[in-house]
C-alpha cells in the first residue's frame, strides 16, 4: 500500500506519509483601478439601441463609421473628437424613441437611424468569371459614395455574410444590381427623461471615472444630478458628473461648467465633452487646474476678474484665457481656472477641501480600490479573527504607501492606519483612519524685501 499524502488542515492523519501545503506566504495583494474611463448618453443617427456600448480611443480613431456612422473626421463627431483627446474608454448608450432600420429590398441597415438612408448595397457581375459576383456595400462620405464592405467571387446568398452595416434579406433573386439604396430610416420622437433613466439603469454596474451630459435641459439635469447623489452616496459608484451650468447644485460629486460654446450651430453645452475627458483621465496624483483647452470648440472666456472669483465662489468651472504679453501673446490659451467642484456650503465636518476634484479624487480611489479589495478578496473567503483582520490592514497599509509613492497623499505612516476591529456582529469589521490628500500648487504669495 502507497504511504499516505495529500494535504492536510489538522494533524490527525492516519497513516504513515508525506502531507503538503503549498500556500502563498502572507503579503499585499492590491492594485490601483486605473482611470480614464467615462460614459456619456448620446443622441445618434446610428448605433446600437438598448445596451451600453464599449469604445476605447483606438476604436474611435480606426472604426468610428462602425459605432457612430460617420469617419473620423466627420464634424459630426466634433463632440467625441474633443472627449477622446484625454479619454481611454468610453460607455456609450444610444437615447432612442422608435428609431426605424432603413431598410431595401436586398438588405436592411444593422441600425436604426437616418444614417441607413446613406447606405446603398449593389452586386456587380465578376468581369473574370460569369458564374461569381462582388457584394458591395457603399455610404455616403461628404457625399461621396465609399466602399465599406466588399465581398468578392461569390455564387448565391449562402456566400453572402452580414457586415457591421447591412443584414441582407436573402430573399431576393441573388442577380446582378447596379445599387439598391435603403430607406425609411428615422431616428425617432424626441427624447424624453424615460430615455435617460433607461441609460441610469443600463450603465449602473459599469465601472467609469465621469459621466458627461452635454445638454441644456434642466429637468434632465436634475434627473442625472440626483442620480450621480444616490450612486455615490448609497450604492459607492464613485464618479463625477459633468454639467453645463446648472442651478443649485451643491456637490462635491458634480462639476458644474460655466462657459459656454460660442460656434455657430453647436450647442453651448459642447465643452462638456471634452471637461468629461479631462476629468476622467486625470490621474490621482494630478489637477486639471491651468490644463489647456485643445479641442475644436470656441469657448467665451470673455470675463472680467470679479466674474471669474464670483463663479468659483458659486461652485463654477471655468475656463479663461491665459496670455503672455511679454512674449508677444495677447489673444493667449484656453486654460482650466481652477480645477473644482460645485460644492460651496462648506461645513466642520466637509470643508473646502471637498471641493477639489483633486482631493475627490484621491478620496474616490481610496474607496474605489479598498471596496474592490475587500469584495475581492476577504468578502466570504477571509475570518473575521486576528489574523484576518491583521492581512487587511496589511493590505490597506500597503495600498496607501502606493498613494504616496504617486505623490497622491503625504505624511502617511502606517501607524496611522490601526489594526481593524470586530464590527457590532461578527460579520462586520470597523475601520477608521486619517489621510492627507497631495494638492498641486495654484497660488503664490510672494514678499520680496528691499534691502
Amino acid at each position: 500500500m502507497a504511504l499516505g499524502g495529500g494535504t492536510w488542515m489538522f494533524q490527525n492523519k492516519k497513516i504513515p506519509g508525506t502531507y503538503i501545503n503549498f500556500v502563498s506566504k502572507l503579503r499585499a495583494s492590491v492594485s490601483i483601478a486605473e482611470r480614464g474611463y467615462g460614459t456619456m448618453p448620446l443622441v445618434l443617427d446610428w448605433g446600437p439601441v438598448g445596451e451600453v456600448f464599449t469604445v476605447t480611443a483606438e476604436d474611435f480613431q480606426e472604426t468610428s463609421m462602425k459605432y457612430f456612422g460617420y469617419d473620423y473626421t466627420s464634424s459630426k463627431l466634433k463632440g467625441l473628437r474633443d472627449l477622446f483627446i484625454n479619454l481611454k474608454v468610453g460607455y456609450f448608450y444610444r437615447l432612442d424613441n422608435g428609431s426605424a432600420k432603413a431598410t431595401g429590398t436586398l438588405a436592411k441597415a444593422k441600425y436604426p437611424g437616418a444614417r441607413g438612408n446613406d447606405i446603398t448595397v449593389a452586386v456587380v457581375a465578376d468581369v473574370d468569371d460569369a458564374d461569381t459576383f462582388d457584394v458591395m456595400t457603399y455610404i455616403d462620405v461628404d457625399g461621396v459614395k465609399t466602399v465599406i464592405d466588399q465581398q468578392k467571387k461569390v455564387k448565391g446568398w449562402d456566400d453572402v455574410k452580414d457586415n457591421d452595416y447591412v443584414e441582407f434579406i436573402r430573399t431576393a433573386e441573388f442577380a446582378a444590381n447596379a445599387g439598391d439604396t435603403l430607406k425609411g430610416g428615422t431616428n425617432g420622437e424626441d427624447i424624453t427623461g424615460v430615455q435617460y433613466q433607461a441609460y441610469l439603469d443600463a450603465i449602473e454596474p459599469y465601472y467609469f471615472n465621469c459621466m458627461g451630459y452635454a445638454g441644456t435641459d434642466e429637468k434632465i439635469q436634475s434627473l442625472l444630478i440626483q442620480a450621480c447623489k444616490r450612486l455615490r452616496d448609497n450604492v459607492g459608484s464613485k464618479f463625477q458628473l459633468v454639467v453645463y451650468n446648472a442651478k443649485n447644485v451643491d456637490y462635491e460629486g458634480v462639476i458644474n461648467l460655466k462657459n459656454a460654446v460660442t460656434d455657430a450651430g453647436e450647442s453651448p453645452a459642447s465643452a462638456v465633452y471634452w471637461l468629461t475627458g479631462a476629468e476622467a483621465g486625470c490621474l490621482v496624483n494630478a489637477s486639471c487646474t491651468n490644463k489647456t483647452y485643445d479641442g475644436e470648440f470656441t469657448i467665451n472666456t470673455q470675463y472680467k476678474q470679479s466674474e471669474l472669483e464670483k463663479a468659483v465662489a458659486d461652485g463654477m468651472l471655468m475656463f479663461h484665457s491665459v496670455t503672455d504679453p511679454t512674449n508677444g501673446d495677447v489673444t493667449g490659451e484656453t486654460k482650466i481656472l481652477t480645477d473644482i467642484n460645485s460644492y460651496t456650503e462648506f461645513t466642520k465636518e466637509k470643508n473646502d477641501d471637498f471641493s477639489l476634484n483633486q482631493v475627490i479624487r484621491v478620496l474616490d480611489q481610496i474607496a474605489t480600490d479598498i471596496s474592490g479589495l475587500f469584495n475581492r478578496q476577504y468578502l466570504g473567503k477571509e475570518q473575521n479573527d486576528d489574523e484576518g483582520r491583521l492581512a487587511l490592514w496589511g493590505d490597506i497599509v500597503e495600498l496607501h504607501k502606493n498613494y504616496q509613492r504617486v505623490r497622491a497623499i503625504q505624511n502617511f505612516k502606517a501607524d496611522d492606519v490601526p489594526v481593524p476591529k470586530q464590527g457590532d456582529t461578527k460579520t462586520a469589521v470597523i475601520e477608521e483612519y486619517e489621510v492627507q490628500p497631495t494638492c498641486c500648487m495654484e497660488k503664490l504669495y510672494l514678499r520680496v524685501v528691499v534691502a
